[in-house]
């Protein structure tokens, strides 16, 4: 059987701005603020788990992909994807370059995801 590839956390961050590790810290504590959270890297992104993930974050040069679980779509001018991933499931992206952009809004976004990953 071929080797399993091992991803880190902080390979997500080489070659980036640090605003984006600052805004990836403060989404991960806006997280924890709601309970247990556990961070898996794979190759793309990592993964905020609950018991399920319910998060997802990307990083860019200068800037971070979050992709929040939903129960339904979000009209919200911020949200640059919504994709519908099953009858009751909707996959919603938003851009962040700064951690004052993790504000209410995301962190309400955040914690209705946390919440589905029960």
């Amino acid at each position: 059987m071929p080797e399993k590839t091992t991803f880190t956390v902080a390979q997500h961050f080489a070659n980036r701005a640090t605003s984006v590790r600052t805004t990836y810290a403060a989404i991960v504590k806006a997280a924890r603020g709601f309970g247990p959270v556990r961070e898996e890297a794979k190759k793309t992104s990592i993964h905020l788990v609950r018991k399920t993930a319910f998060a997802a974050v990307a990083t860019r040069r200068a800037k971070l992909i979050l992709t929040l679980k939903s129960a339904s779509d979000i009209a919200n001018p911020r949200i640059r994807k919504r994709e519908r991933a099953s009858a009751n499931r909707w996959h919603l992206e938003v851009e962040l370059a700064t951690p004052t952009e993790v504000d209410r809004e995301v962190r309400d976004w955040l914690h209705r995801a946390y919440e589905l990953a029960s």
